[in-house]
């Protein structure tokens, strides 16, 4: 008599049942939307719901009506940045099967930021949709590169060295930049301000340029969700069940580069978010790519938005920073993860 076997950890992870996800699908859209209703209430001053429901009716006639106006955008651009970055890092997570992989960690973030360091000083960048171009192209530039370094060797694109490329690259690209904006006192000021990563300078017209990129970004990683699931059984298995497994990992990645670029042209290089949002997703339902994805869209938009959040809180009326916030949170969860995970593919 044979004895059943129980399935592994990632079998039950991935047979998550469909009533606990749309339970927590209902939990996530709440705390969005409570987040999104705080970053237009909070700040440098506390404005009331009269006020706020007064604001979003188009009247701007009291200081407190006119600072919700002016935050309306900047909750936007938050909500936007944030659900980029993430679904940009689960991605990335997916095609590498590496459980480091973020934008910020790869490298991807730098080369979006040398690029567009390099268009300022050369061709003098001054439209956002210039720098959305010169980032995507940065960002991929260093994609392929630390991809090619990290395999390097008979072992291949192992999780360990493509962490270590990404690593080196970023502080690579980080001292370019520094050697190439540092002479430039013309435009050095106005790039420290951008190195830092938040969403302060929002305007209407910064989130039209930049949302048709980050709409094609998101439809072409949704489109790749079943077969992410594929390639997280091995290239071998994947190719079998008749993914292509080459043509897959280029378009997930396309999207992800697109993603991560446009977020770094309009917000900054903002660190960690696309690392610790897929992770906590992982926990709430499973490894599944089709349900995966939608999910990190909507935490990654609620955590940067309540990092910006935050940084408007602790320090008023000054304020921090939601690159920084997302750093504090960030490098402590990257520890645990290297701790926990011992660098391991997903």
């Amino acid at each position: 008599m044979t004895t059943a076997t129980k399935p592994g950890p990632d079998v039950v992870a991935l047979r998550r049942p469909a009533r606990a996800r749309l339970g927590w699908l209902l939990v996530v859209l709440a705390v969005l939307v409570l987040v999104m209703l705080a970053s237009v209430a909070f700040g440098s001053r506390i404005v009331g719901w009269s006020d706020i429901t007064a604001a979003f009716g188009g009247t701007d006639d009291t200081l407190n009506q006119a600072a919700v106006v002016k935050r309306i955008p900047r909750t936007v651009l938050a909500a936007l940045v944030g659900a980029a970055l993430a679904l940009s890092g689960a991605v990335m997570q997916g095609v590498t099967r590496n459980p480091l992989a973020d934008p910020g960690i790869l490298g991807v973030n730098m080369g979006a930021m040398l690029a567009i360091a390099v268009g300022m000083v050369t061709v003098g960048l001054y439209t956002a949709t210039a720098y959305i171009w010169f980032a995507i192209a940065g960002a991929a530039v260093s994609t392929l590169f630390v991809y090619a370094v990290g395999s390097i060797g008979r072992a291949g694109a192992t999780p360990l060295k493509i962490a270590l490329a990404g690593a080196a690259t970023s502080a690579a690209l980080s001292s370019l930049v520094v050697a190439v904006v540092l002479p430039r006192g013309d435009i050095a000021e106005n790039f420290q301000s951008w190195q830092v990563g938040g969403v302060g300078g929002a305007t209407w017209e910064s989130i039209g340029q930049v949302l048709p990129f980050l709409i094609t970004g998101l439809v072409i990683c949704l489109l790749c969700a079943r077969a992410l699931n594929s390639l997280a059984l091995g290239d071998e298995l994947a190719a079998g069940l008749g993914e292509r497994v080459a043509l897959v990992r280029g378009v997930a990645a396309l999207g992800a580069v697109m993603l991560c670029g446009a977020a770094t042209a309009v917000a900054g290089p903002i660190a960690f978010v696309g690392l610790i949002v897929p992770h906590l997703c992982r926990l709430l339902v499973g490894l599944d790519h089709r349900w995966l994805l939608p999910f990190v869209t909507l935490v990654g938009a609620g955590l940067l938005t309540a990092a910006d959040v935050v940084g408007r809180m602790v320090n008023r009326p000054d304020e921090i920073e939601a690159g920084i916030i997302t750093a504090l949170i960030g490098a402590p969860f990257f520890i645990y993860v290297v701790r926990r995970q011992k660098v391991r593919e997903l």
